[in-house]
């Protein structure tokens, strides 16, 4: 083996070894635990990363490589959908065929925009998820919130503050970028 050939193994290894673990976590999750499909993901994806060894930083590769696996998924997915159906369309009250109206694509961009939300707040401070979750998602009021958890107003406004500010760090460092 060559010295460029042992740079370029060495570079796969140590990303492997550093992130390997927990980009096969995410991407299992993201394909509902088909684990062959999940190595598939996980592999092409680190094939990237070799690819793109040049441009790459080891020490700040997570968010990238992560980035990378979600958009194969999303690829694969779109893939998957595009095909012909392998059964006929239900028709619809006229005798027509019924069109698809649900949106696939933004079905599967909702759908995993939750899967990244529910990974990333399992990051967060029990304390600062669970006020998350009364205000955002039960939609409580901050009176409400603070009356089911039994603390004081204040705490339950400065555990959103703190909760959405490591929310959002959480998601930065996972290549997850607001729009």
């Amino acid at each position: 083996m060559d010295h460029s050939s042992a740079r370029d193994s060495e570079f796969v290894r140590s990303l492997y070894s550093r992130y390997g673990r927990s980009l096969l976590g995410r991407v299992l999750g993201l394909v509902h635990g088909d684990y062959q499909r999940a190595e598939d993901i996980v592999q092409e994806t680190f094939l990237r990363a070799w690819q793109h060894q040049d441009s790459l930083d080891p020490d700040r590769a997570g968010p990238w490589l992560h980035t990378v696996a979600h958009n194969l998924v999303v690829s694969a997915y779109r893939k998957v959908k595009a095909r012909p159906a392998e059964s006929p369309m239900p028709e619809d009250d006229s005798g027509g065929w019924a069109e698809d109206t649900d949106g696939g694509d933004q079905e599967l961009d909702r759908m995993l925009e939750r899967w990244q939300m529910l990974d990333a707040m399992r990051g967060l401070r029990p304390e600062h998820r669970d006020v998350l979750i009364e205000v955002y998602y039960l939609r409580r009021t901050v009176a409400e919130t603070a009356e089911h958890l039994g603390v004081p107003l204040g705490t339950v406004k400065s555990r959103c503050y703190y909760g959405l500010r490591a929310l959002r760090n959480v998601l930065e460092e996972r290549g997850v970028t607001s729009r």
